[in-house]
């Protein structure tokens, strides 16, 4: 599976990419993307993957960029854009599904860590330190919208953001935490998106005295009447989100945590990054196998 997908990697590179220098440069951008996505798709800092001797054989043959170079390279808006590109292609949707689901996954990293960007807030089992991505994803997996913060940032207002840059209509399902009437008016605002989410503190609870937008009392509707199947139904398939990261992870080159030389947001957003586009490839590259 390694050998295909980098195979792919390649592909995807020579279609977006051309392998031209400009000025006094050493080395393309493709190059530079190529060295990185060698060091992702292996769990390695930039720094082994620059190295010939941690190469295939007939990939020893081009002279690698440095470091520090890479780090300097990988800053610039030319790669960044090429970044940019690939992850249209290969995240975006393509169709107009009408089902899309909501939901955030930790990025834990060590409490001693000195990062000053990272944050504590809620992850499984108590609170962590680290970022947090947010997604909103098909039902195929493909996605519409994805941000990286800090742990502590509210996932509601991370959830705004994406909702008002992500071009889909039909139905958001997301737990009760996103229970939001700011949420569910952006949503009416867009037009064709309805947000499907159990309230908050249950169905048992009242609204209290503050005014309720129509489409959160739609949401209540669809959830808490008396023949709610339908509404049931529909959010039964919030669970593909939680299968969606569990792929994401599951696999040796996944999303499984933020090694150590993965710090500040900038480097967490690039590594995950690069997760998702390599995630996308190996979608491609999976087979159904029959068995008689």
């Amino acid at each position: 599976m390694e050998h295909q997908l980098w195979k792919e990697i390649l592909a995807v590179l020579s279609h977006f990419g051309k392998y031209t220098r400009r000025g006094s440069e050493t080395y393309s951008d493709v190059d530079i993307v190529k060295t990185w996505f060698w060091a992702v798709l292996h769990d390695r800092p930039v720094s082994w993957a620059c190295a010939r001797k941690n190469w295939p054989i007939h990939d020893r043959v081009w002279r690698k960029p440095s470091p520090s170079r890479m780090s300097r390279r990988l800053r610039t808006d030319r790669v960044h854009r090429l970044l940019q590109r690939i992850e249209q292609e290969l995240l975006v949707p393509q169709g107009r599904g009408l089902v899309w689901m909501m939901d955030g996954k930790p990025l834990v990293i060590s409490g001693c860590s000195k990062d000053r960007q990272a944050g504590y807030g809620r992850a499984a089992g108590g609170k962590s330190k680290g970022y947090k991505i947010h997604s909103l994803i098909g039902a195929q997996g493909e996605i519409a919208a994805w941000r990286v913060a800090p742990m502590n940032k509210d996932e509601r207002v991370m959830a705004g953001r994406l909702l008002r840059t992500a071009d889909i209509q039909g139905y958001v399902l997301a737990d009760s935490n996103f229970d939001s009437n700011k949420l569910h008016a952006l949503c009416t605002a867009r037009g064709n998106l309805q947000l499907v989410s159990p309230r908050r503190y249950g169905p048992q609870r009242g609204h209290g005295h503050r005014q309720q937008t129509a489409a959160r009392l739609r949401c209540k509707a669809l959830l808490e009447n008396p023949d709610a199947r339908f509404g049931h139904a529909l959010y039964a398939q919030r669970e593909s989100i939680e299968r969606y990261y569990g792929s994401l992870t599951n696999w040796g080159g996944g999303l499984t945590h933020l090694p150590p030389w993965i710090r500040t947001h900038r480097r967490v957003h690039r590594w995950v990054q690069a997760k998702l586009i390599l995630n996308a490839l190996r979608q491609r590259l999976r087979t159904t196998t029959y068995v008689n």
